[in-house]
């Protein structure tokens, strides 16, 4: 694949995942200066989410679990704009992460407690009579526990492997950012997950929104025309990293994942996707605020 491809993708990745206003709010990633992040800039985190492949085939996973569960479904599928216009909700989805890794402390404090106060709003019931709260700890947990397995899985599928012993840091990189969003049960290691998997599995069902969701993707123009067919190519990506007993429930079979010659492409993209770092993006603009290198990333791969 082509060095301008591989850049073709990677802007437009990152324009639709992580330079978007969340609620009205313009995020510098440059200030304050010298101020840290909720997360180190030598940690695991900092690398994994600067790849704008991992962002997005992780995200799309993340939310196929997220959608298992019946009551984060109906929060998510009643309260947002997922079906209207999903791609300014997977943008803004996307800043949040960015701002929750890279931005200053204060800042993803700020936009923290913003998020916070729309979902204490959000409540209802599903179709089956659950009653449900979006500020619902349990709920919390599977989410921030479902984005973290996404990313990660993403990364190690398709970008390079990470040792049991980076992929527990990674989790518990995450605690900080959780504990805010009132997470108190997201796991901070692998082990965590696994539990946390077995406990909810029995609450998991199947839901036709899933593939409703699945085929919003497919039809949206998220990435320019030349590029469509990586498009389609990287949400299937998504369902292949999505765990196997997940898929079973969900009926997600060999037809919504990737056909084999596919997988080489994917990391392929993956793998050139890590040697690129925008000076706009903000990994690199955090990493000025910090007094680093805007390609001290790079050079840690």
């Amino acid at each position: 694949m082509s060095e301008s491809i591989v850049q073709q993708t990677v802007r437009k990745v990152l324009a639709r995942a992580a330079l978007r206003p969340v609620t009205g709010m313009v995020v510098d990633f440059r200030t304050p200066a010298g101020e840290a992040a909720l997360t180190s800039p030598d940690g695991v985190a900092w690398q994994v989410f600067r790849n704008p492949i991992a962002l997005f085939v992780g995200g799309i996973s993340a939310v196929i679990l997220e959608f298992a569960e019946p009551r984060v479904r109906s929060g998510v599928w009643d309260h947002s704009t997922f079906r209207t216009d999903p791609l300014a909700r997977m943008e803004r989805t996307g800043l949040a992460a960015m701002v929750t890794v890279y931005g200053a402390r204060s800042t993803a404090e700020k936009m923290i407690a913003g998020v916070s106060r729309l979902h204490a709003r959000v409540h209802g019931t599903t179709p089956a009579g659950i009653a449900y709260r979006a500020d619902d700890p349990e709920l919390l947990d599977w989410v921030q526990a479902t984005a973290s397995f996404g990313f990660l899985t993403a990364y190690c599928a398709f970008v390079r492997p990470l040792s049991a012993a980076q992929r527990d840091r990674f989790y518990a990189e995450g605690e900080a950012a959780a504990l805010l969003y009132g997470a108190t049960g997201a796991p901070k290691s692998e082990a965590e997950l696994e539990a946390l998997f077995q406990k909810t599995r029995p609450k998991l069902e199947r839901s036709d929104i899933v593939f409703e969701f699945l085929d919003i993707l497919h039809a949206t123009s998220i990435f320019p025309r030349p590029l469509r067919a990586i498009q389609s190519m990287l949400i299937r990506a998504a369902v292949e990293i999505t765990p196997t007993w997940a898929r079973e429930i969900l009926g997600l079979d060999a037809r919504y994942g990737l056909a084999s010659w596919e997988h080489a492409i994917v990391r392929g993209l993956g793998r050139a996707s890590d040697r690129v770092l925008l000076a706009s993006s903000p990994p690199a603009e955090a990493c000025r605020r910090l007094g680093l290198s805007s390609k001290y990333l790079l050079q840690r791969v």
